[in-house]
């Protein structure tokens, strides 16, 4: 599988992680005030994060509502979602009490952004999360990311390709 980073924003942090690298684990609280950490389903489950700049705002509604929408894609018996702003706890509660979002939204609200810093992909100019998404294999390590910057969309037939590849290489290696 392949790693795409298009253009990034001068303010980044530092270099989004590459494939084969173990993903740093987080715990943020979500919408509803709940812990939610990545290791929880390390060795069980295969994990998408996915960072976005800002709930309520243009291209993150269509995005979050693709993955609502889409859901099997993101969130099954298979795969965790881990969906990351650096918006409040209080602002994605509003935000998926109106757009029906029911999977975790999580809050990298403070220290503000540091999850989003060490995936690379924090914007320490304008304080907001890029566009990155980061596959995760059920080991934890990344098999597949894509960041794009704020005016750009994700791309989530790229996403699709890579998660279908990921679990025929799963298939594979237990039949």
């Amino acid at each position: 599988m392949t790693n795409a980073h298009p253009t990034v924003s001068p303010g980044q942090a530092s270099a989004p992680l590459g494939v084969g690298e173990l993903a740093p684990d987080f715990t943020l609280v979500d919408q509803y005030g709940v812990d939610v950490s990545l290791s929880a389903v390390r060795d069980r489950k295969n994990a998408v994060v996915v960072f976005y700049p800002a709930a309520f705002s243009g291209i993150c509604r269509g995005e979050l509502r693709e993955i609502r929408d889409g859901l099997e894609d993101f969130q099954d018996d298979d795969i965790q979602i881990f969906a990351v702003s650096c918006d409040s706890m209080y602002t994605l509660r509003a935000w998926a009490d109106a757009e029906g979002h029911f999977f975790p939204l999580l809050s990298d609200f403070w220290p503000h952004g540091e999850v989003a810093r060490r995936y690379g992909v924090l914007d320490d100019e304008d304080g907001f999360a890029l566009r990155g998404t980061f596959l995760l294999d059920r080991s934890g390590r990344l098999v597949w990311s894509e960041v794009r910057g704020i005016g750009q969309g994700r791309d989530f037939l790229a996403y699709r390709e890579a998660l279908a590849t990921l679990r025929a290489s799963q298939r594979d290696a237990v039949g």
